[in-house]
């Protein structure tokens, strides 16, 4: 039980994606205009992060160690995470709209972000058994979603500022992205043993 509590401080906070390791900040930066879809873009990762470890474990364990085709892996693991963002995007069109709307493009894009391929590689790569494999991704996911809620909140409560004309916009936003990502950093001291 303490592994996988060390998994999951070490994937939220020591090595969260977006602002420590620098992966999966298109929907990262796009989608965090506001806190409400940033949760809904963080939720949507959450369960697409967290099936796709547990299903691409599987694939890789019986069907690509089995017949030698672990040079598949990356294809094989985006078809999964293809199908399971399919899903999502049918169930959220049917059981929110408004959501659905909001997240515009970055809901198919969560197909091609680097961190939920990441995730499922991760896991892999690490030797993590299914049940590490998927706190893994779980934690990840969460990680990711913390991080554009915060990034969210900072975004908005910006928003009315008084700021230089050279600096607004995405300029701002990076400058913000940049104080969150270091801020982030300092959790590396921890240095958990995995």
């Amino acid at each position: 039980m303490s592994e996988l509590f060390l998994i999951a401080i070490n994937a939220v906070l020591i090595e969260n994606y977006v602002l420590v390791r620098t992966i999966g900040c298109c929907p990262f930066l796009g989608v965090s205009k506001r806190t409400e879809t940033a949760v809904g873009m963080g939720m949507a990762v959450i369960f697409t992060m967290t099936l796709s470890s547990g299903i691409t474990w599987a694939v890789n364990k019986y069907i690509l160690v089995q017949f030698e085709l672990e040079y598949m892996r990356t294809v094989a693991f985006i078809l999964v995470i293809a199908t399971l963002v399919q899903f999502v995007e049918m169930a959220l069109k049917k059981i929110m709209p408004a959501l659905y709307s909001a997240l515009g493009i970055y809901l198919p894009l969560i197909t091609t972000n680097c961190a939920v391929l990441g995730a499922a590689l991760d896991g892999v790569t690490k030797n993590y058994n299914f049940i590490e494999s998927v706190v893994f991704g779980m934690t990840a996911a969460v990680g990711f979603a913390l991080a554009i809620v915060l990034f969210s909140g900072v975004r908005e409560r910006t928003a009315g500022n008084d700021i230089p004309a050279a600096f607004r916009g995405f300029p701002f936003a990076l400058i913000s992205a940049s104080l969150l990502a270091l801020a982030f950093t300092g959790f590396s001291g921890l240095s958990l043993p995995l």
